[in-house]
C-alpha cells in the first residue's frame, strides 16, 4: 500500500539519496536509494529519522502575530500584507540598508534565488545572508583567494581510488558516516590504504585510523607549515606542475595590520560598546612571490620547532610529509568545521590546499583537497546561487560592474538597479538589528537565537522599533522573540533542489501535503514581492513557477 518517491536527505551536505514511502498522505518510512551514486543504498541514523521530523506535536501550522505577551492567529493575506508594509515603511524611512533577510544552507535553490532576486533587483539591498557564513566562510574565502572560483574540485569517487586519507580535524565516522564508509570499503579491498586522524581529541574516527596525530588547538597552522618545510627541503615537490600551473603570492603578515576580532582597540572585545576594532575591515594585499621566497619563509618551521609548538612528535611530522610527497600514492585531505571555524580558518584552508598544489596532487582522481559541507545546500544554494551579502549567482559579485550588468539583464531590471555596495555579513547584520539600524529582518530555515553568539543576552520588547519575521516548522528560541511567525513546508512537503558537497544538483518533487496552512519559503517571498508591486520579478504561473525559475537561474551559468 506504499507509494514511493525519491529525494535527497535534508540533514547534511552529503546528499544521500532517499526513497520515500507514503501511505494515506503521510511519509511512513524511508530507505536508502541503491541507485544513488552518493550513498548506494546506505543511510545514517539521521536519514532514517526523516519521517519523524515531519510529525512532531508542536508543528507550526498557521501564521501567528505577537499581541503583547500573547499570540493571535492571523490569515496568510494579513501576514503577507503586514510584511510588505513593514518592508516598504523601512525602505521609505531609512533606505535599503535598513532591511535584511537571513536564510541558511537548508534553503532550497528556489528559496535562495527568490530571496536574492527580490532583495537585489527589487529592494535594491544586498543585506542577504545565510547561516552558512558561520561554517563555510573560511572555505569560500580559501577557494576564492587561491582559485578565484568557489567550491571543491574533488568528488566522492576520490574515496574509492585514493591511497592516503588525511583528515584535518574532521570526525567523519560520526559526522559524515556514509562517506567514511566508502573510505573504509576502499581500505578493506586495498589493505595498503591509510587513514590519518589529525585532531585535538580522540573520536570514533580515531578507532579506524592508522595514525592518530594529536595537536595543541590552533597549532595546526604550524603543523601544515612544517609539512611544507619538509616537502620543499627534501625535494618532494612537483616542479613541472608548479611551473605550468602555480603563481606564488604572499599576503600581509603583520598582526598589527590584521587584528584578531571585531570589537575593542586590540580586536579582542565582545561588546559594540567596546567600539569597532581598528583593523576589523582588514583587506589582504597579495603581491608576487616565488618558490624561493616560500622556502625562506618556511625555514624556521623545522620538525623540531613545529613539534615544540604543536605537541606533535617529530616522527609523525616527517610521516605526514612522506605521505604528501609520495608521487606513487593518491592523497585526499578532508576537513570541515574543525578548520572552517578556526580563528584563522582561511589560512588553514589555504595551507591544506598548498600541500596539494606544491606536490601536484590536485584535480586528479584520488588526489584532492576536499572541503566537506555541513548543510544540504550550502554549496548549491548559498555558494552557487550566491545568497551572501557580496555575491550574485555563478561566483559573480555585486562589486563588479560587468557582473551587475549581466544580472540586471537576466532579471530584466534597469541598469544601475543592483547596489554595488556589499551588504552586511551575518554578524554585522545582527549587530545592526540589535542597534536598530536594520528595522526589518526575516529569518527562514534557521535558528539564530541559538547559533549566533551573544544574541540571547539581548532581550527584545514588543514595539521596540524593530520587526522580526520568522519562517520555521517548529517553535524555537528565535520564534519566541519574533513579531510574526510563519509556518513552513518541510522537505518532501514541497518541490525542491539541493546542491551537495561535490556540487551534485538534486531535484525532488512534492510527495505529501504540509500540515495546516504551512507553505514553502520561496512562495512566501514571492507573494510579499507581489504585494510590494514587484511581481514583475516573478512573472511565472502561480501554479507552476518552479521550472521557469530554475531555468532562469541556470542562465547565469
Amino acid at each position: 500500500g506504499l507509494t514511493w518517491s525519491k529525494a535527497p536527505c535534508r540533514y547534511c551536505g552529503t546528499g544521500c539519496g532517499v526513497e520515500v514511502g507514503v501511505q494515506d498522505g503521510k511519509v511512513v518510512t524511508v530507505r536508502g536509494d541503491k541507485k544513488s551514486p552518493v550513498n548506494r543504498g546506505l543511510l545514517c541514523v539521521k536519514g532514517y529519522h526523516l519521517p519523524g521530523m515531519l510529525y512532531g506535536e508542536d508543528r507550526l501550522t498557521h501564521p501567528m502575530l505577537r499581541d503583547g505577551a500573547d499570540w493571535k492567529r492571523i490569515s496568510w493575506d494579513e501576514a503577507l500584507d503586514l510584511i510588505a508594509s513593514k518592508y516598504q515603511e523601512a525602505l521609505d524611512e531609512s533606505g535599503p540598508d535598513s532591511v535584511a533577510i537571513y536564510g541558511s544552507g537548508q534553503w532550497t535553490v528556489f528559496d535562495g534565488y527568490a530571496a536574492s532576486k527580490w532583495f537585489r533587483a527589487g529592494l535594491k539591498s544586498n543585506n542577504v545572508e545565510p547561516n552558512a557564513r558561520l561554517c563555510m566562510a573560511s572555505a569560500v574565502t580559501g577557494f576564492m583567494t587561491q582559485f578565484q572560483s568557489d567550491e571543491p574540485m574533488g568528488c566522492y569517487e576520490d574515496f574509492e581510488v585514493g591511497d592516503d586519507f588525511i583528515l584535518w580535524g574532521n570526525n567523519m565516522a560520526e559526522m559524515h558516516p556514509v562517506l567514511f564508509s566508502r573510505i573504509l570499503a576502499n581500505k578493506r579491498e586495498n589493505p595498503g590504504v591509510r587513514i590519518v586522524d589529525i585532531a585535538t581529541r580522540r573520536t570514533p574516527t580515531t578507532d579506524y585510523a592508522d595514525m592518530y596525530v594529536e595537536f595543541i588547538p590552533g597549532s595546526d597552522l604550524a603543523l601544515a607549515n612544517g609539512i611544507l618545510h619538509l616537502l620543499v627541503k627534501n625535494g618532494q615537490i612537483s616542479e613541472a606542475f608548479l611551473r605550468e600551473n602555480v603563481i606564488f603570492k604572499r599576503g600581509i603578515e603583520d598582526i598589527e595590520q590584521i587584528g584578531f576580532g571585531s570589537w575593542g582597540e586590540d580586536g579582542l572585545g565582545l561588546e559594540p560598546s567596546d567600539g569597532p576594532a581598528p583593523h576589523y575591515r582588514f583587506k589582504d594585499q597579495g603581491r608576487d612571490a616565488s618558490l624561493a621566497e616560500l622556502e625562506e619563509f618556511l625555514a624556521h618551521y623545522t620538525p623540531e620547532h613545529v613539534s615544540e609548538v604543536s605537541g606533535v612528535p617529530v616522527g609523525q611530522i616527517k610521516a605526514l610529509a612522506e605521505m604528501y610527497g609520495d608521487q606513487n600514492r593518491g592523497t585526499v585531505s578532508t576537513w570541515c568545521m574543525g578548520v572552517n571555524q578556526h580563528t584563522r580558518g582561511t589560512w588553514m584552508n589555504n595551507l591544506i590546499t598548498d600541500l596539494h598544489l606544491i606536490t601536484g596532487k590536485i584535480s586528479r582522481p584520488g588526489s584532492n583537497p576536499f572541503s566537506l559541507t555541513g548543510q544540504p545546500s550550502a554549496c548549491g544554494t548559498v555558494r552557487e546561487v550566491g545568497t551572501l551579502a557580496h555575491r550574485l549567482p555563478a561566483d559573480m559579485v555585486v562589486m563588479n560592474a560587468d557582473h551587475r550588468a549581466k544580472a540586471e539583464e537576466i532579471w530584466g531590471v534597469p541598469s544601475g538597479t543592483i547596489n554595488p555596495k556589499p551588504g552586511l555579513h551575518t554578524m554585522d547584520m545582527f549587530r545592526a538589528f540589535m542597534r536598530g539600524e536594520v528595522k526589518v529582518m526575516w529569518t527562514q530555515t534557521t535558528n539564530p537565537w541559538v547559533s549566533i553568539p551573544n544574541l540571547n543576552r539581548i532581550k527584545r520588547e514588543p514595539g521596540d522599533g524593530r520587526f522580526l519575521i520568522v519562517s520555521d516548522i517548529y517553535p524555537t528560541p528565535t520564534t519566541e522573540v519574533a513579531d510574526l511567525v510563519l509556518p513552513c513546508a518541510a522537505w518532501v512537503e514541497r518541490e525542491g533542489v539541493f546542491g551537495n558537497t561535490e556540487r551534485r544538483t538534486q531535484h525532488w518533487h512534492k510527495a505529501v501535503d504540509p500540515p495546516g496552512e504551512a507553505t514553502e519559503d520561496a512562495w512566501q517571498i514571492i507573494e510579499v514581492a507581489k504585494r510590494m508591486g514587484m511581481g514583475h520579478l516573478f512573472p511565472w504561473p502561480e501554479d507552476d513557477w518552479h521550472k521557469p525559475m530554475y531555468e532562469e537561474y541556470r542562465s547565469f551559468t
